[in-house]
Parts: C-alpha cells; sequence; structure tokens
C-alpha cells in the first residue's frame, strides 16, 4: 500500500492531479469554517448538539462537513446538489425530452448536467431561506432564535441568503475543476471530505460522554461495518451472457462470452438519504398544524430517534426506496432489448421479455438482502444512541457508506493509471 502512494507520487502528471485536488479541498474546508454575518453561531451549535447526528439539520451538517453547525459560506454543503441529481434522475424517467438527452450520450449528458446545475441553485435559494427563516421562528421550529435582537430584517436575510446560495454555486465549480483536472469524481470526493472531516469531533465527544471502554467498543464497530460494507458494496450476481457469431459486412464476427454485473445494493446510499427526507415531512407539517395529538405524535415517535416507531419507519422506508431506485437505475426491458439487438442472449433463456423477466426476478431476489443491509447499516447508530444515551456515532449510516464507497472509487481509478505506466496498484 505504502508503495502503491509513493508511486504514485513518482509520476509527474498523476502527482500534479493529486496535489490539485488536495489544493481544491483546502479550499472547500476553508469555506466550510467562515461564518456568515449577524447570527450567533453559538446557539446553533448547541441545538446540533441536543439534536444529534440524526436529526435533519444533522444529515446537512453531515454533508457540509460541520459547515451548518457554523453557519459558514458553504452550509448547504453539497446536499442542493445531491437533491437536484435524484430529481433529474426521475425526471429522466417522467420526461421523453429527457429520455431523449440521456440517449444521445455525451452531448445530452451535457445538456442534462447543465439543467441539474440550474436546478440546484433553485434548490440552493429556497434550502437557505427556509434554514434563515426557520432559525428565526423557535416557536414553529423549535430551534432557538440565532439573529440578535433587530438584526432579523430584509437586507440582512436577502445577503445571508445569497451567500448560502453563492456558496453552494462555488461548491459545484469546485467539484467540476476536480472531476476535471483531479483525481476522482468531484463531486464524490467533496463528500467524502465533509464526511470525514466530522470523526475527530465525533469521536472525541464519544470518550468524554462514554469513557475509554465505550469508544473502544465503538471503534471495533466501526470497523467491522467497513467490512461489511465493503463486502457488500462488492458483492454482485454475474449473469452469463453469449454472444452468436454475425456477419457484419464481409466479415464474420465470433462469438463470445461475457457477464452481465447485477450489484447486491444497487442504489448505493440514495434510499437512506429519501427515508430520512421523507421523516423530515411531518416535522414541517407540525409547524403549520398545530393539531395537539398531531404534534404529540410528531414528537413522540416521528421525531424521537430512540422510538421503535421511529426505527421502524426509517427501515420500511429505506426498504421501499431501495427497490424504487433500482426500478428507475435499472431497466430490465431496455438492457433485454440492447441484448437481443447485439446477437447476446442469457443461456437458457429466450430473448426479449423472457430475458427481461429474469433479470426482474434476479433484481428482486438480490435487492431484499442489501436492503435489509442498508437498513440495518442506518438503524446502527439509533440503536446505540438508546442503549448508551450517546449524542455521536461516527461509524454508522450514511457517513461509512459514502466514505468507504468514494475511497473504493478513488483507489480504483489511481490504480488504473498507475498499471498503465507499469507499476503496482493499490489493489494488486
Amino acid at each position: 500500500m505504502l508503495k502503491a502512494f509513493l508511486n504514485a507520487f513518482r509520476v509527474p502528471d498523476l502527482r500534479a492531479k493529486i496535489l490539485f485536488t488536495l489544493a481544491i479541498i483546502a479550499v472547500f474546508r476553508l469555506g466550510s469554517y467562515m461564518p456568515v454575518p449577524v447570527v450567533d453561531i453559538g446557539i446553533l451549535q448547541r441545538e446540533l448538539e441536543r439534536q444529534g447526528a440524526g436529526g435533519f439539520l444533522g444529515i446537512i451538517n453531515l454533508f457540509s462537513g460541520g459547515g451548518l453547525s457554523r453557519l459558514a459560506v458553504f452550509s448547504l454543503g453539497i446536499m442542493p446538489y445531491i437533491t437536484s441529481s435524484i430529481i433529474m434522475q426521475l425526471m429522466t424517467v417522467v420526461i421523453p425530452k429527457l429520455q431523449q438527452w440521456q440517449e444521445q450520450g455525451e452531448a445530452g449528458t451535457k445538456k442534462i448536467n447543465q439543467w441539474t446545475r440550474y436546478v440546484t441553485v433553485v434548490l440552493a435559494l429556497l434550502q437557505s431561506t427556509g434554514l434563515v427563516f426557520l432559525f428565526h421562528n423557535p416557536s414553529a421550529s423549535g430551534i432557538p432564535d440565532v439573529f440578535p435582537p433587530g438584526t432579523f430584517t430584509g437586507p440582512n436575510v436577502a445577503f445571508i441568503v445569497l451567500i448560502m446560495t453563492a456558496g453552494t454555486a462555488l461548491i459545484m465549480w469546485l467539484g467540476e475543476l476536480i472531476t476535471q483536472r483531479g483525481v476522482g469524481n468531484g463531486m464524490s470526493i467533496l463528500i467524502f471530505t465533509s464526511v470525514i472531516s466530522t470523526l475527530p469531533f465525533e469521536g472525541r465527544v464519544i470518550l468524554e460522554q462514554g469513557g475509554l471502554g465505550k469508544f473502544i467498543v465503538i471503534l471495533l464497530i466501526g470497523l467491522a461495518i467497513i467490512i461489511g460494507v465493503i463486502y457488500v458494496d462488492q458483492g454482485q450476481r454475474r449473469v452469463p451472457i453469449q454472444y452468436a457469431k454475425r456477419v457484419v459486412g464481409r466479415k464474420m464476427t465470433s462469438g463470445g462470452s461475457t457477464y452481465l454485473p447485477l450489484k447486491v445494493n444497487q442504489a448505493g446510499v440514495i434510499p437512506i438519504i429519501f427515508a430520512t427526507s421523507v421523516l423530515y415531512f411531518p416535522a414541517l407539517l407540525a409547524s403549520v398544524y398545530h393539531a395537539e395529538w398531531f404534534q404529540n405524535f410528531v414528537t413522540n415517535y416521528v421525531q424521537n430517534t430512540r422510538s421503535v416507531v421511529y426505527m421502524a419507519l426509517l427501515a420500511m422506508l429505506i426498504i421501499f426506496f431501495s427497490y424504487f431506485y433500482t426500478a428507475i437505475q435499472f431497466d430490465p426491458t431496455r438492457t433485454a432489448d440492447n441484448l437481443r439487438k447485439n446477437g447476446g442472449f442469457i443461456p437458457g433463456i429466450r430473448p426479449g421479455p423472457p430475458t427481461a423477466d429474469y433479470l426482474n426476478r434476479i433484481l428482486i431476489r438480490i435487492g431484499l438482502p442489501g436492503a435489509i443491509f442498508l437498513a440495518v447499516i442506518a438503524l446502527i447508530p439509533t440503536i446505540v444512541f438508546a442503549v448508551w444515551g450517546l449524542s455521536q456515532f461516527p461509524f454508522g449510516g450514511t457517513s461509512i457508506l459514502i466514505a468507504v464507497g468514494v475511497a473504493l472509487e478513488t483507489m480504483k481509478q489511481i490504480e488504473s493509471q498507475l498499471l498503465m505506466r507499469h507499476y503496482e496498484g493499490f489493489l494488486g
């Protein structure tokens, strides 16, 4: 492993890419520490500590690398871009124009990416406005007012919203710079940076609250989760594909065999993000609909991350969205049609609809353990909170899935470049 790192820095162009990526990460972290004017961030930090990592603000704070706890320029982090990308992927299934762009290859992808940026800016504008008013409306949100008396004025609100929206746009640009001139996918690298930047603070909180014994146990749990995430993330069902001999022009193409990889966790971390967002809607509704029975239900069961009802709802939503997102990402009918057009077939299965039904059955079977795995990983922090009464848990849920997934993908990209230059890679 150490030799592979040294080899990566021996290659001049690869070394330049790595250093450029590190420089962009430094700029991104700097923006996460520069607070917006006017507000009192001490009040906000105390509220985030009270909510813990499982609340809605905790999720946004995770993806901003702690920026929300300081109401920094990059407070929204990469969350608006993630939401925008999900919306565009969902709309691709519904809107024929987006389907046409998707089938156009690189040119169509550029158009979809451009519209993803537009939607990101709109979402950042709405989300920053919502957060500013949320932090100034303690009666409805339950969050203490972070604005000193007399400072919540129109110009100040507009200025803060503009700064936070511009920060999101700048994050998008930084991510694209990494993709073009650095190593790995830029947005994934920034998300990875945001996630791991919170680990030292959360580890210190656990050490202070639980002592050395619980801290060591949680480290061992974290190691087991990392091993499990790597095992499931790499797990796939390889469907054999056979290609028949065909005549193309005056040449006879030889048939061959390959396989179609179907991942166990096809949806990645998206179901957890979806499920957490859906569970936040009742809290928003409770701020408008003030019936006592409804507010008590939301407070005791939906917002209380230690309740059995919350755990059950979260698990069911994760399983549902796992199947839902997999159905959007992978279309068995289109895959079967493409195989038929290219002369490919699955041995023992007739081309066309029978192939589509066969692939769909495989997805349903392997999707269930993947969905249950996601639910278990997401619930581990909640269970630890309930048993030990801790407010932070750094090795669970969304954070570890993202960190391990991005790390593996980036290592594979660096390894491929090393192997092209006849160096030994990380995984070799």
